[in-house]
């Protein structure tokens, strides 16, 4: 998994599991003072359980801030886990 940082937007690019959940949190930690956090998840093709739970949280920390944390071009992987889940309707996804 490789997260790259452009600004606010954080793009994820292989698995997003509880091996990189950490690198997320911190990247996630240094967009958040600019406001909306957008996460490009295009070309993520696995997620887990504790992905779910850092999306929540990373969710739950731009919120205490007046932001918020978008997900974007999701793949169908990712699509599918989000509908099971119903994290679709918790989490902003254009």
């Amino acid at each position: 998994m490789q997260i790259t940082t452009d600004g606010s937007t954080l793009t994820l690019d292989g698995r997003f599991d509880a091996h990189v959940a950490d690198d997320f949190r911190t990247a996630v930690e240094a967009c958040a003072p600019q406001g909306d956090i957008d996460v490009d998840l295009a070309s993520v093709d696995f997620i887990d359980s504790t992905a779910l739970a850092e999306l929540v949280r990373a969710m739950k920390h731009c919120r205490e801030r007046g932001a918020d944390l978008i997900l974007t071009s999701l793949s169908n992987p990712v699509r599918v886990i989000l509908e099971l889940t119903r994290l679709d309707q918790a989490l902003t996804i254009r």
